[in-house]
């Protein structure tokens, strides 16, 4: 008798438990009163594969990260960091709870967590603040500074992701993010292999970059920053015909994003006289890259792939030969183009 009752409630069980199966209940959302409710929230991955190598180097690039998430009317609901190591595994992902049945947008910044951050949140973000007004600043000692500073990368991206009210785990999602920074190094180049003075010239980048929108990434407009190099100085190259040793000056910019078709010019005026060498549209001469390797990819694609820029200008007694320049080892004929 005692067996035919454990068969029965055996039995009564199995049938309790595919029932609820069916119904969307796993066995963690309290078949029986003491198991724990399923989780509720998402499991992301970050991956920063927008780069020239089309390559996850989110591990290898990004030091420390910052995630806020809004809920679908926009509205601020939480914040989480993550400054360790775990940043460097290609397995991590960021767990975190949420309420079931919405959809949430998720923005993640990569620098911002770093004590040598170069960019901040105009308002931090708090109960009640809205998406629509999050915005990244320059830190203030970084805008015009002279000498100018090497920023510390800025990286972005969102996510839109929805929790299923009936979710029995954690809803999976992966955050592509993007850099916002530039590393530009100008080289000036004698044509006659004689060596160039860097101290004899000062260089200048002007643009209105500095702040940029959270919902979006985009620019916003404010005023024209002039960046200044962080780092000069002079470069051997080897010998020219004569056996000359051929020296190269050098300029390091740090920047942030460029827009496609924005106001960003590159100066660079002697310093004894005062005479402008060079002033030209520089967003229009590096995409004049663009135009033979990746001629298929969207202006604005590139700019924001590609970070490292050398450009080298040739100078012919102290005037700068605008027939020529070389961007990332390309050469770059210029044939009465307008820029």
């Amino acid at each position: 008798m005692i067996n035919i009752q454990r068969t029965i409630s055996r039995y009564l069980a199995a049938v309790a438990i595919a029932f609820a199966a069916v119904a969307g209940i796993s066995s963690c959302n309290a078949i029986k009163d003491e198991l724990p409710p399923c989780p509720e929230g998402v499991k992301l991955r970050f991956v920063f594969d927008y780069n020239m190598e089309f390559a996850n180097a989110f591990p290898s690039q990004v030091d420390c990260l910052t995630l806020l998430v809004y809920d679908q009317a926009g509205n601020f609901v939480t914040k989480r960091t993550e400054t360790s190591s775990v940043l460097a595994d290609e397995n991590w992902r960021m767990t975190i709870d949420l309420p079931a049945g919405k959809t949430y947008t998720f923005v993640a910044y990569g620098g911002m967590e770093c004590p040598e951050a170069s960019f901040h949140f105009v308002s931090e973000p708090a109960t009640g603040s809205a998406l629509s007004s999050l915005q990244v600043a320059m830190n203030a000692d970084c805008v015009g500074a002279k000498p100018g500073v090497n920023l510390h990368q800025l990286f972005y991206g969102n996510l839109d992701l929805t929790v299923p009210a009936n979710a029995l785990d954690y809803t999976e999602g992966t955050v592509y993010m993007m850099r916002d920074t530039n590393s530009l190094r100008i080289l000036l180049q004698n044509v006659d292999g004689s060596p160039v003075n860097v101290d004899d010239f000062i260089f200048e980048i002007t643009a209105d970059n500095t702040l940029l929108s959270g919902a979006t990434n985009d620019v916003i407009p404010t005023q024209l920053t002039t960046y200044s190099p962080w780092t000069t100085g002079s470069n051997t190259v080897g010998s020219v015909e004569d056996g000359t040793e051929a020296v190269l000056g050098y300029a390091e910019f740090s920047t942030s994003r460029f827009i496609a078709g924005a106001d960003v010019k590159l100066k660079i005026t002697n310093a004894e006289s005062g005479e402008t060498i060079l002033q030209v549209p520089l967003v229009n001469y590096l995409l004049l890259l663009k135009s033979m390797q990746f001629e298929n990819m969207a202006p604005q694609e590139y700019l924001d792939r590609e970070h490292r820029w050398n450009v080298i200008l040739f100078l012919d007694n102290g005037r700068w030969i605008d027939t020529r320049i070389v961007i990332n080892d390309w050469i770059v004929r210029i044939n009465n183009a307008e820029l």
